[in-house]
């Protein structure tokens, strides 16, 4: 049997010598293991600065908080118990989602002025169309709206309206 001539220059490219590759230099790790470890030291200090707010508010409180705490009877043990667990939730979101704080002013500035050159950008919208980015930036629209409503709530002191005299 004949070969074909549509197989032919595949057989070609199989048979050739290859030539060496260069090795590919990966991402490296020591960046990454400092920012680990930058955000683990951030984490712990905020840990240390927590406790010594609430040994100094129990300091300051004294007979006031252990009568507040009497108040709460034996709805204290859950509700302690339901803030350790958010508290650990919120360390394992930090550590994962690689979160830490800004270290200085530019970088707050950059972060806005690029949100404000994407959000004036006509070809950014059409590209986050095309790819289907538009949900993401939806569902943080949403997010932050919520954020603000709760303060809004927050500020007033009153899920509806503001209390009028």
């Amino acid at each position: 049997m004949r070969p074909s001539t549509a197989t032919a220059p595949l057989r070609l490219l199989r048979n050739r010598p290859q030539l060496p590759r260069a090795p590919r230099r990966l991402a490296s790790t020591n960046s990454t293991e400092a920012a680990q470890k930058k955000a683990q030291d951030a984490l712990a200090s905020a840990q240390k600065g927590a406790e010594k707010v609430w040994e100094s508010a129990q300091k300051f409180l004294g007979p006031v908080g252990d009568r507040l705490s009497g108040l709460l009877g034996s709805y204290r043990q859950p509700i302690v118990y339901n803030l350790k667990v958010t508290r650990e939730l919120f360390k394992h979101i930090y550590v994962a989602e690689r979160l830490q704080p800004p270290t200085s002013l530019a970088q707050v500035q950059s972060a806005y002025s690029t949100l404000w050159q994407r959000a004036a950008s006509p070809s950014y919208w059409r590209e986050a169309a095309r790819t289907g980015e538009w949900q993401r930036v939806g569902v943080y629209a949403v997010e932050a709206y919520g954020i603000y409503k709760i303060g809004e709530i927050i500020g007033r002191r009153s899920v509806v309206g503001y209390k009028l005299d």
